[in-house]
């Protein structure tokens, strides 16, 4: 058996943790909507056609706010489409993913939604075949509250009090030039600016995401952080990050290591935010919305068949990627990178929620079910609140064909409000258990109250609606806590949460 140890302290903190790094994703795309949250007919569904059993899901995942209505789809979105008597909306080509937009569900009722699912909205802007003026009458029309054009069109359309939406997005992925309206990144950061303004002109309350790099792959990666945060750093709260891992050559190692990736993309993007604060001279510091992030490469020869036989197709089943138990190994890995990284990280979307890349599953008129990567996600929201902690872990190494000395043991701490102590692990050793020894005498006298491990033995294993527990958590036991140092054995290709608590 390998060993490893883990040090850490109350003192030693990364920063306060932002419950909104447990966001997702609810986009206009495939089945995430229509057949996903809504669909009126089915057994659960209430009496606005929300399915009540996804509900539940998304609550029991601890979902803090959800991005909407895209994504890729957003660039080609008129927000007034989706408001008015159902009957009067009209029905769009989404040239996004080449489907047909009914508009039966809009802002209206993505609030209600939002509502029963105890999360938030965060709404995203059209600054791809829209502009300024559309970005303000939306802000008007959501969050003011009576006595102008927009606001009274709210109350009019049956919603007299303001919805209140604090968090909007500049955009989606304006440096990609699949997207439409693709711009340059002074083109960007000159409308974003102007946008943004006005925006905080007509609620000064709101924060504002400015569009980063689609990914870290990005040729202009970098560049374009630096160039158009020189147009709207002064405007801007928040710079988005976007970011999505497959496995196609099934190396489950390199698989696992990823992570490492994506630490430097967060570090990298954090130097450019700061360097442009000292360009300006500037007090405020910008933080990161990491606003979509996740596995995704199952799907695609799927998705293209079905454009072939379907095109322009309402609600198409794409995006479907079915998880497995290597993809939730690393989306535990991703959310101890955002622990780890909580003092800049403030939002996180895992893209996207029911689904479309998701992990919650429907079948139209059937089940619901979790995917594999629903555990990791549901654990580190419930239990993931309050100070990050830092750690100084002690593991054993591999190196695969992208990095070297990767930790086979990769963990992060939180320290609650209460005093409890999480810590989340993942052993990524393949063959061997590893025991780690975790001195957490800083914390006073603790005891285990609980470990829970997510492993199987088959790496592809997945869930299904006939067989939703395939890949589940269970409770370990065998570990020990004495004089404030823990003896804790992580099975071999596992993810783990154990939590300490006062004595």
């Amino acid at each position: 058996m390998k060993k490893a140890s883990i040090v850490t302290d109350s003192s030693f903190a990364v920063g306060k943790i932002d419950p909104r790094i447990y966001g997702s994703f609810i986009e206009h795309l495939g089945r995430a909507v229509y057949g996903g949250i809504y669909e009126p007919g089915h057994p659960s569904a209430d009496e606005n056609g929300f399915r009540r059993d996804v509900i539940k899901l998304v609550r029991d995942l601890g979902i803090t706010v959800v991005r909407y209505p895209g994504g890729n789809f957003v660039s080609g979105f008129e927000w007034e489409d989706s408001v008015g008597p159902r009957e009067s909306r009209p029905k769009r080509l989404d040239l996004a993913w080449f489907t047909t937009e009914t508009n039966e569900v809009g802002l209206h009722e993505f609030v209600d939604w939002c509502k029963k699912s105890g999360t938030e909205p965060m709404y995203s802007i059209n600054l791809g075949t829209r502009g300024v003026d559309a970005a303000r009458s939306i802000v008007e029309y959501a969050n003011h509250a009576s006595g102008s054009k927009y606001s009274d069109m709210r109350i009019a359309n049956g919603a007299k009090e303001p919805f209140g939406i604090k968090l909007w997005c500049l955009g989606n992925e304006m440096d990609g030039p699949w997207q439409m309206g693709h711009k340059t990144a002074v083109e960007y950061g000159r409308i974003a600016n102007e946008a943004g303004k006005i925006m905080k002109w007509v609620d000064p309350s709101i924060e504002l995401v400015a569009c980063g790099s689609s990914s870290s792959q990005m040729p202009t990666f970098g560049s374009w952080e630096y160039t158009m945060l020189d147009e709207c750093y002064d405007t801007v709260d928040y710079v988005s990050l976007h970011r999505y891992y497959g496995n196609p050559t099934n190396d489950t190692p390199g698989f696992l290591a990823r992570t490492m990736d994506l630490d430097d993309f967060i570090h990298t993007v954090v130097c450019i935010c700061d360097s442009v604060k000292g360009k300006k001279h500037s007090r405020k510091s910008l933080n990161l919305s990491f606003d979509e992030w996740n596995v995704w490469y199952h799907s695609g020869a799927q998705d293209r068949e079905i454009w072939k036989r379907d095109k322009w197709g309402r609600a198409l089943p794409l995006l479907e990627d079915i998880y497995n138990f290597e993809d939730a190994l690393l989306c535990g890995s991703i959310l101890n990178t955002f622990l780890r990284n909580a003092d800049r990280v403030k939002i996180a979307c895992l893209a996207q929620l029911v689904n479309v890349i998701a992990p919650i599953m429907t079948r139209n008129g059937g089940g619901v079910w979790a995917q594999t990567t629903y555990w990791p996600m549901a654990y580190v929201s419930k239990y993931g609140r309050g100070t990050s902690l830092m750690l100084n872990v002690d593991s054993p190494v591999y190196d695969t064909s992208d990095y070297e000395k990767v930790p086979v043991v990769d963990a992060s701490a939180v320290l609650g409000d209460d005093g409890a102590v999480a810590l989340f692990c993942l052993n990524r050793d393949m063959e061997e258990d590893v025991l780690v020894n975790a001195d957490l005498r800083g914390f006073g006298d603790m005891k285990l109250e609980e470990h829970v491990v997510l492993h199987h033995d088959d790496v592809k294993a997945v869930n299904t609606e006939s067989d939703p527990d395939n890949v589940h958590p269970v409770n370990a036991a065998g570990d020990t806590l004495e004089g404030g140092r823990a003896e804790i054995k992580l099975p071999a290709l596992s993810w783990n949460m154990l939590r300490f608590t006062k004595k």
